[in-house]
């Protein structure tokens, strides 16, 4: 199994226009043909030392293997998401485990 998190911290100047046509370019992701299972959301309500906050929106998708997550790096949904989404947001941090 592959883990591919993406931790995204939109910019605060967003519209609600901006933050609807981001959450509906992140969730096209979820489409791509070997994502066997795939979340999205706003960082829980969990205030911890140890838990980090400081993302606008998460996202978790899972594959079979490395093969189906290099399959979606090279999908043309995940390069339109790239290319047409980025302007939208500050950072993006991603972590990716396999096991």
């Amino acid at each position: 199994m592959f883990v591919h998190c993406v931790f995204f911290r939109l910019r605060a100047d967003l519209t609600a226009e901006d933050l609807q046509v981001f959450d509906e370019g992140v969730r096209s992701l979820l489409d791509i043909e070997t994502v066997r299972h795939g979340f999205v959301g706003a960082p829980a309500d969990t205030h911890r030392p140890v838990v980090l906050r400081d993302y606008s929106c998460g996202l978790v998708v899972v594959f079979d293997d490395k093969a189906g997550h290099d399959f979606y790096q090279d999908d043309p949904v995940h390069d339109r998401f790239r290319n047409e989404y980025s302007h939208l947001w500050e950072d993006v941090k991603i972590y990716d485990v396999q096991t």
